[in-house]
This record gives structure tokens, sequence and C-alpha cells, in this order.
């Protein structure tokens, strides 16, 4: 991410694990996992020069797509897209979705500042909505945050799951999954922390309606078209949190793989599998939701 000048370890606050196809397919075969839809995590690629975003994309997307026909079977992907340079992405997204075969886009909380829900991004949510396109969202770090702070540091305490309920309150407020219902949006780590504040923002909300000084939303409504994986620590509090809110047919497995270390996932896995009181979502969570939402 130099290319971009891009510092990883500065802006997560973690360093980047090792990766390679030949590890994955190990882990896969320890966990027990058939099939990986591979997403780039953050940082996003945009740091404020379209033209190297636009570059960058284009070279990861193009790597990763010979990398899934190289080992067939096991892999799918994610493209990358430029955002905030919209023309870009839409460009992007239609090179990637039609030439090389990606299942979906990766779309970061905020892109360079700019979160999803933003009226500059109209023009690439309408291409994806013409396209009944996959949309995974992953977090990015807020580019203001306290730096005094222990949230500040590590991103994957605290500002990953702040940032992605950040965003999807702002896609809530825009009425983006109704006025795109076509789009296919993935929210990741259990929901982050929308279900839990998915009710206080349909009353807060309501409140600014009434006052004129937001737009009427219905936030379950919004809510109800969103998918969510389990990646990160799905027991014993978030599962159960996300299920109070959100229909048991819209949720899919995630790892969070190399982020989390084979062992740590494969434990979770196996301790999530142990209980009995998800007995009879487990082959919806690791299987059926998923081919219905990607198509395998």
């Amino acid at each position: 991410m130099k290319y971009l000048d891009i510092d990883v370890i500065a802006d997560d606050g973690f360093p980047l694990p090792a990766w390679s196809p030949e590890a994955h397919i190990e882990f896969m075969n320890e966990a027990g996992i058939d099939f990986t839809v591979l997403t780039v995590p953050s940082p996003h690629i945009h740091s404020g020069n379209d033209a190297k975003s636009c570059e960058a994309a284009r070279r990861i997307n193009e790597d990763t797509a010979e990398l899934c026909r190289k080992y067939h079977g096991k892999f799918g992907f994610a493209a990358c897209v430029p955002l905030p340079c919209t023309d870009g992405a839409v460009r992007e997204a239609s090179y990637a979705l039609d030439e090389l075969g990606a299942l979906g886009v990766k779309l970061a909380t905020n892109s360079n500042g700019i979160y999803l829900g933003d009226k500059s991004f109209e023009p690439f949510m309408e291409e994806l909505n013409r396209r009944n396109a996959l949309a995974v969202i992953h977090p990015c770090r807020a580019r203001q945050r306290p730096e005094n702070a222990i949230t500040g540091g590590v991103a994957a305490i605290f500002e990953y799951p702040a940032d992605t309920t950040r965003a999807l309150l702002n896609m809530i407020a825009a009425r983006v999954m109704t006025r795109y219902g076509n789009i296919r949006f993935v929210v990741p780590h259990t929901g982050s922390f929308l279900p839990y504040m998915l009710q206080r923002f349909a009353g807060v909300s309501g409140i600014l309606a009434s006052l004129g000084m937001m737009e009427t939303v219905d936030a379950h409504e919004e809510f109800r078209k969103l998918y969510f994986d389990i990646a990160g620590d799905p027991e014993p509090v978030a599962l159960d949190m996300l299920l109070m809110a959100a229909d048991e047919n819209r949720i899919v497995y995630g790892s969070d793989y190399p982020h989390s270390p084979g062992k740590i996932v494969t434990a979770k896995k196996k301790h999530l599998e142990s209980n009995a009181k998800y007995s009879g979502l487990i082959g919806k969570i690791y299987g059926d939701n998923a081919q219905k939402l990607i198509g395998r």
C-alpha cells in the first residue's frame, strides 16, 4: 500500500497479517469452509489521488481475479472500487463484474472521509442497482477521531464497528436500501452497533422529522433489506442482539481471516456449532443463506 502513500500500520494501528492462498485454503480445510469470497479490508485504497486509486483498484482486481481462476472453486471476490471517485468506481465495477467475474463489489464505510449514503455516490449506486449487485461493506477508520483514548489506537477495538454503524445510519437516513432495492448490501461483524442503535435512531429520527430537521424515514424498513455476516465475536451477545432485529434468512458466515488467526476463528466456529440454541440456524448461516445471496 506504499504505492498509494498509505501506511497500513499507522491507519489501522495494527500490523498487516501475512496471507497466502495456500495458507487460506489450509485454514478453510481446518474450519470446514468450502468457498470464500475474498475482499480487501481496510484501509481503503483512496488517499486523495483519483488516478492512483483507480490504477490501484484495477491492479488489485486483476490480480485477485487471476488468483480466483488459479484456485477455481475455492475463491470468488468482491472488487475494489476507487470511491469517492464516482466515475472511476462505475468504470471499475463494470469492468470487474463484466470482464473479471467478480461476484460483487467491496464498499468502505467511508472513502477518504465521504460516507456511504452521500449524495455524490448516487450515480454509482444507480449502476449497482441496475446490475442487481452484491455490495460487501467493510469498516474504515474515521478520518477524525480522539487520539488520547484507547479507542483512537487499534481500530478494531471500537473504530471499525463505530464507523460501520455511522455509515449504515447515514444510508438509512438517505433511504439507500429502499431507493436502491436491487443492491444486496452485506453488513459486517454481526451488524456492529446497528442492532442496538436501530430503535434509538427510529425514535430520534421521527422527532427530527417532525421538527423539519430531516426527511421522514422508516428505519426498520431500511434495516430489513440488509444482510449481515457474523465475523468477529458473535457469541455470547452480538448474534442474539442481531436476531432480535434481523431476519435469520439474511445472516451469513464471515471469518475475518487472516486478521483473526485461523486457530481462533476455528475455535469460535466450533463453539458456535456446539451451542444448542443455534442448532436450527447453523445450516442457514453456513450455507443456505449464502447460496441465495451469491447464487452458489
